[in-house]
């Protein structure tokens, strides 16, 4: 039962679309411009760097809100697998915002508020998740890219770090939340779907944070 109510604290929180409303509030449905996405990728092309952070912060630290709002409810009842019950409640923020009922189920694909999850469960994880990110955007331009490997660090780190303890859960409840952990990494990767295609085919759209957009972004 605590699980099902993480997931569904969870998806309340992830129904707050920022770069949706952000976009309203500047008289645009972001879903109808550039790639359709509601997602920080999008509004920094359509919108600017500034539109771009907005969304960033806003779609990761509703996943923070709802980790901590999840563990304040479940704090002393379940303390020993508080750690499970977050990946939950930061599950429920990611299918909120990728499949947000009053949107017709079109958000985005939960980079964003994945980061969110890095830093309620392990700085450490956060800051390779970072160098990562950074490394591949600095040198590739491709976001989808970085976001994806970014996943990969989610899911290797997170078996790492509960493998040696991190957790404090014992193996039944560790191997539950890389199961959990396994489900978000596949769902990212069906969201990409379409960006991996567009790599493999060197197709992709780049982007860059502090310039106009060159005839290659058109």
């Amino acid at each position: 039962m605590e699980r099902l109510i993480c997931l569904a604290v969870g998806y309340v929180f992830g129904l707050f679309q920022t770069s949706y409303i952000y976009g309203r509030l500047h008289g645009i449905d972001i879903r109808n411009y550039g790639s359709g996405n509601a997602g920080t990728t999008n509004m920094l092309r359509t919108l600017g760097t500034g539109a771009g952070a907005v969304t960033f912060l806003g779609d990761m630290f509703k996943c923070i809100f709802a980790v901590l709002a999840v563990r304040l409810l479940f704090g002393k009842e379940c303390g020993d697998i508080v750690p499970l019950l977050s990946i939950y409640a930061a599950a429920g923020v990611i299918l909120g915002h990728n499949f947000p009922f009053y949107l017709g189920f079109r958000g985005g694909k939960g980079i964003a508020a994945t980061a969110g999850l890095f830093l309620s469960l392990s700085f450490p994880m956060t800051a390779v998740a970072l160098v990562v990110f950074v490394a591949v955007l600095f040198f590739t331009h491709y976001v989808s890219l970085g976001s994806l490997l970014v996943y990969m660090v989610f899911i290797v780190g997170l078996v790492v770090s509960g493998q040696v303890g991190s957790f404090s859960m014992t193996q039944q409840y560790l191997n539950e939340m890389y199961v959990v952990g396994a489900a978000l990494t596949i769902l990212a990767f069906w969201m990409h779907r379409a960006n991996i295609v567009r790599l493999i085919h060197g197709e992709e759209r780049k982007t860059y944070l502090f310039r106009k957009k060159s005839n290659e972004e058109k």
